[in-house]
């Protein structure tokens, strides 16, 4: 029968000491006394997500510290795993821009509902690419490629959610602006990537919730922070013209359920547009689904393009956006604005500058989640399971290489699942067991 143990509560009646000397379970945590690790890594998306955890709390006693990233920040998990998931710590990239109320405002005005993880960085992403495509004054992948620093980056007007359409109209009449978005204040370092980042640290809030609750946040400076890009130094700017902007994330498999929130904060900034109109502009706004599979995401971005689209926020998973961006946008000098592919691979592409994102490496997650797991979850030992992706395996890499070499902690076991299994028991079983050295 599965039971659910609060982790903050059983600590708290049981102590370290008492944790670590609980038998019976496989993989019971017990550092390098035989046992299996302190603390388990899940990397991986909620459908696959939910079966796993199934499988983890019927043949645990669910004592261990687990910590899970973005792709697992699903409040309704609790209530289909049969399970509060206390012992289950999050991290995420966070709204932690400059103007996060103001976005948080407008999304609860249209859709009635607070936003999720990923809304922010998806709303930052079109209206930068509305703001890039106005400056550009054409549906020209290249063209926008130019402008995205220039608008995004130091200095100019500062334009945020909250007056976007003065920004687009700015932008229009070839002035300079600054991008200060929900998100961070997206400034693009050299790979395209954010120079900045907050990360909220969640937890499950039960069952009979739907929600995840936000426990802490705090701001990181990324990857190459000075990092510098081409960019434009003017624009060409234009006006009574229709701008095309497609929005690729996925409305069904694995990520639906994030993937939806998602969609309605990238249509946000098109809907801002018309509604008022600037200088004659209008935006074409395209949603097109990758079905959270490659192939899937691969054939929707070629529809894009064949729709003439120049600009494209999307994809959601790395495991998707790195071959659309490889198959699809490089090669047909489309730029790729990714609200939440975190994974390495991607800031080495050689993209010839197309691909960016509004989402933060997982170079900076990696070394958030190691800090989480040795400081907050007091870990010294640790095993991952991660799904067989780019994103999965390169987080796992990262986070096992810094807990490593800045925490003085253990990896025991580094596991790969794959997605759709029906059962997870003996990659559990695995990642659970106790070191091989």
């Amino acid at each position: 029968m599965v039971r659910s143990v609060n982790r903050r509560s059983f600590i708290k009646a049981a102590g370290v000491a008492g944790v670590a000397g609980l038998a019976g379970c496989i993989g019971s945590p017990g550092g390098g006394g035989g046992g299996g690790p302190d603390g388990l890594v899940v990397i991986g998306y909620p459908e696959s997500g939910i079966q796993l955890f199934r499988d983890y709390y019927s043949q645990t006693d669910g004592s261990h510290s687990i910590l899970v990233p973005d792709g697992l920040r699903d409040g309704a998990m609790p209530g289909q795993v049969g399970n509060d998931m206390g012992n289950v710590t999050g991290t995420a990239p966070a709204a932690g821009g400059p103007n996060q109320q103001a976005f948080t405002d407008l999304f609860e005005e249209e859709y009635g509902s607070a936003p999720g993880v990923f809304t922010s960085q998806s709303f930052d992403s079109v209206a930068i690419g509305i703001l890039a495509n106005a400056a550009a004054g054409e549906n020209s992948g290249p063209a926008i490629k130019d402008q995205m620093r220039r608008i995004a980056n130091p200095g100019g007007t500062e334009i945020g959610p909250q007056n976007l359409v003065e920004g687009v109209e700015a932008a229009a009449n070839g002035e300079d602006i600054n991008y200060q978005g929900a998100s961070s204040s997206t400034n693009f370092n050299g790979d395209g990537d954010p120079a900045s980042a907050a990360y909220a640290i969640w937890e499950f809030e039960g069952q009979d919730s739907s929600s995840t609750s936000t426990v802490e946040t705090q701001t990181f400076s990324g990857e190459n922070p000075d990092g510098s890009g081409p960019s434009a130094s003017s624009a060409s700017g234009g006006s009574d013209r229709e701008l095309s902007v497609g929005i690729l994330l996925p409305e069904t498999g694995d990520l639906a359920s994030v993937g939806q929130p998602m969609i309605q904060a990238a249509q946000l900034p098109a809907m801002i547009v018309n509604d008022a109109n600037p200088a004659g502009l209008s935006v074409n706004a395209q949603v097109e689904d990758t079905q959270t599979s490659p192939d899937a995401g691969v054939a929707a971005a070629e529809s894009l393009i064949s729709a003439g689209v120049p600009y494209v926020c999307g994809s959601a998973s790395s495991g998707v956006n790195v071959p659309v961006s490889q198959q699809v946008f490089i090669p047909n000098q489309v730029v790729g604005c990714s609200p939440s592919s975190t994974a390495l691979s991607v800031s080495n592409l050689e993209d010839d500058d197309f691909i960016f994102r509004t989402a933060p490496s997982d170079f900076l997650q990696g070394r958030v989640m190691a800090q989480v797991m040795a400081e907050r979850l007091e870990g010294s030992t640790a095993s991952t399971l991660y799904v067989n992706n780019d994103y999965g395996q390169q987080l796992s890499n990262r986070f096992a290489n810094v807990f490593a070499d800045s925490f003085d902690g253990e990896v025991f076991q580094q596991v790969a699942f794959n997605i759709g299994e029906s059962s997870y028991s003996s990659v559990i079983e695995t990642a659970l067991s106790a070191s091989d050295s």
